[in-house]
């Protein structure tokens, strides 16, 4: 098993998720050695839900999943990068392909993404 320095910042370490074929960044999130160990077994991004409290495979409720092609760990053994392939076409909950969907500009942001899927629709 591979392991990681879980111990720097009360037992999460931050992932960052990028498409394996654009290299476009999806998503931040963060394991717990439970959610590290789950992907590493079934393959599917698995994360520590911070505001849930809990496990969080990713696509549980939208169904779109996040299949694990690449894992990148960092020199100090506390940070992940995972190359996926993005099932159902988006990261964000917001209906976004990538969660970093807005660019600053001037004194505010402008939206660069564009959905692909209702949240409504998908999260009842």
């Amino acid at each position: 098993m591979i392991l990681l320095d879980f111990g720097k910042s009360d037992g999460l370490i931050p992932v960052i998720v990028q498409d394996y074929e654009t290299k476009e960044v999806l998503m931040l999130a963060y394991m717990n050695q439970e959610a590290w160990e789950a992907s590493l077994k079934t393959g599917k991004a698995t994360y520590w839900s911070r505001s849930r409290r809990k496990l969080w495979l990713k696509g549980e409720t939208s169904g779109h999943f996040q299949i694990i092609h690449n894992i990148f760990i960092d020199c100090d053994d506390d940070t992940v990068l995972l190359q996926v392939k993005q099932l159902g076409e988006a990261a964000c909950h917001t209906g976004y392909k990538s969660c970093f969907y807005r660019k600053v500009e001037g004194g505010g942001f402008k939206i660069i993404g564009e959905k692909v899927f209702n949240p409504e629709d998908v999260y009842k």
